[in-house]
């Protein structure tokens, strides 16, 4: 029987799992509580992560031990419901961003076999995206609770600081290390952190942070002035339509200065403050360097030869970029909301890493190194399947304290992408409420025509706060104008008898009520507000136009949409000329 704080955890009989499951070192199923906020949901723990009963390896086997106890994260989620069903494979000692560097064999990518899977939370990656467990701990020190994440077409998210207890979990660098959650929705991924989080008092990084509870309604966010892709054109072009959809939620996209942000990466391995990294298993590595495999045992051998004072003038030196980074968040600069980036550049084969070993996986880490150095948060969700199937996510990152903001924003986004469920082909299922989130009085408004994503008068919705909640389409009531003499062009819908019409795209906003007035006073006859009925009998406000404005106006019901009724007209100008 394995006690926790609050439950006795029953254990169930263990079997043995298939190699490809890489959930390593499996032992008994621990149940968690019959009752809490995650009841019924299974999960794994990275292996270097303390778990009653189960061996601690950090994928060393010289290194293994039994630990005394859970670590709080995991006695909590245990307490909240959650059962545990294994310990994952992982880059060794959490050193590496790939998943290949560890004794029990290369973690493959969830969707593309040939392909990594990102690490070092590789193995908790691939047991969500496949659907073996809900969710899962990863750590992440430089990237490793955020890359798998986007190699794999799953949420990654890697809370503030010391706002989930690292106590139990074998140091990669401590002043630095966060526990991760790989979720296949940003809605349970929330769940989760609402249940892990919590200040520790015997952590000594541990700290009670008080996040912030107020949505992005429109936001700036950061775009960095210098982009690497290393050749990966299909990535550079998904980034890219990355920032359109984050454009169509609202957000004005900033051009922010990349090199504080970079300079402070490469301080992460290129000085002196790798040598927390060898402090951490400094006692085991001295005596037993022969048992880390290559690179791992390189980069953290490479720890011992910093002074005292090489730490201090690296320390100096991060202090001096944070600084310079800090002045995109001013308003009196750039005055960003949040940072937008790819989570990993490219992809790589399994043959590809393994014959270059530090430089790809350096290249992977190419917009994560900085986060944790720089104590912000941040959140990797699914943004796009490329030409060649493979996975393309972003992460969205925020001063410390964003954390349910980000999640909020995240989860609209991940939403409105339309993607499967990691690899399981699963559909996203409705979103969930955020746990830290205040929520908003809002009007659901529909839009058809040049209030439209991209449209010119957008930004009449945005400006408000409003927000974009899903594309839509009326019942096949209604009739579709284009009213001559109207500027910009303006369409005009019109309500006929039921059966007699079109469905007729539209897209649906979330409005403050509070800025809902002045928006509808801003409607110019012929138009006006309605009740517009939907194709999934549900209704919303939306603009309507009088009859009389329609007759002689040319009828465009058989485009089903704006959007698409000024694409055919630009086609037919580009063939007359």
């Amino acid at each position: 029987m394995v006690q926790t704080a609050q439950n006795t955890a029953a254990a169930e009989p263990g079997h043995a799992l298939a190699p490809q499951a890489w959930i390593s070192r499996f032992g008994p199923v621990l149940r968690g509580a019959n009752t809490g906020l995650l009841a019924g949901l299974r999960f794994a723990a990275k292996d270097n992560i303390d778990a009653l009963g189960l061996p601690t390896t950090a994928a060393c086997p010289a290194f293994s031990y039994q630990p005394s106890a859970h670590a709080p994260v995991v006695r909590r989620l245990l307490d909240a419901g959650a059962s545990l069903a294994g310990k994952t494979n992982l880059d060794q000692f959490a050193c590496g961003l790939n998943g290949t560097r560890s004794p029990y064999g290369a973690v493959p990518n969830a969707m593309a076999p040939a392909y990594v899977s990102g690490g070092s939370s590789a193995g908790s990656a691939y047991v969500v995206a496949t659907g073996q467990v809900d969710f899962s701990l990863g750590t992440d020190t430089a990237g490793s609770g955020r890359v798998p994440a986007g190699l794999n077409n799953i949420v990654g998210l890697k809370p503030s600081k010391g706002l989930i207890s690292a106590r139990g979990v074998v140091p990669a660098a401590q002043s630095v290390d966060c526990v991760s959650i790989f979720a296949r929705t940003v809605g349970v991924a929330a769940q989760v952190l609402h249940a892990a989080m919590g200040y520790d008092a015997h952590d000594p990084y541990s700290r009670d942070l008080k996040l912030k509870s107020q949505a992005f309604g429109t936001f700036k966010f950061g775009v960095p002035d210098a982009l690497a892709f290393f050749g990966d054109t299909q990535a550079e072009a998904a980034f890219q339509d990355a920032i359109a959809r984050l454009q169509a939620l609202g957000g004005t996209p900033v051009t922010i200065p990349w090199q504080p942000l970079a300079d402070a990466a490469t301080l992460l391995y290129e000085s002196a403050l790798v040598a927390e990294r060898y402090q951490a298993i400094r006692g085991f590595f001295d005596a037993h360097e022969n048992e880390v495999i290559e690179p791992v045992r390189s980069i953290i051998g490479k720890g011992r030869g910093y002074s005292a004072a090489d730490l201090f003038e690296a320390q100096t030196q991060l202090k001096a970029l944070g600084q310079q980074a800090a002045r995109m968040w001013s308003p009196a600069h750039q005055g960003i909301d949040l940072l937008l980036v790819p989570t990993a550049p490219t992809h790589y084969t399994i043959a590809q890493m393994q014959a270059d070993p530090v430089a790809l996986n350096r290249n992977l880490g190419a917009y994560t190194n900085f986060v944790n150095l720089l104590d912000y948060a941040a959140l990797s969700v699914p943004s796009s399947l490329r030409q060649d199937g493979l996975p393309f996510g972003i992460t969205l990152i925020g001063p410390c304290g964003s954390d349910w903001q980000l999640a909020e924003l995240g989860q609209r986004y991940h939403h409105g992408t339309g993607l499967t469920l990691g690899a399981t082909g699963q559909p996203l299922p409705a979103m969930q409420a955020i746990p830290g989130i205040k929520p908003v009085q809002t009007i659901r408004v529909a839009v058809v025509g040049a209030h439209l994503s991209g449209m010119p008068l957008n930004s009449q919705l945005t400006e408000r706060g409003a927000v974009l909640f899903a594309p839509a389409e009326t019942a096949p009531d209604y009739r579709f104008f284009a009213l001559p003499g109207t500027v910009p062009p303006k369409p005009g819908l019109l309500r006929v008898a039921p059966g007699t019409g079109s469905r007729i795209a539209l897209e649906l906003w979330d409005m403050p009520v509070e800025a809902y007035g002045s928006f509808v006073a801003l409607i110019p006859a012929p138009l006006g507000i309605g009740t517009l009925r939907l194709s999934d009998g549900s209704t919303a406000q939306g603009f309507l136009c009088e009859a009389l404005a329609c007759e002689g106006a040319q009828d465009i019901s058989h485009t089903g949409g704006w959007r698409n009724f000024l694409a055919a007209s630009a086609a037919a100008v580009a063939v007359v000329s």
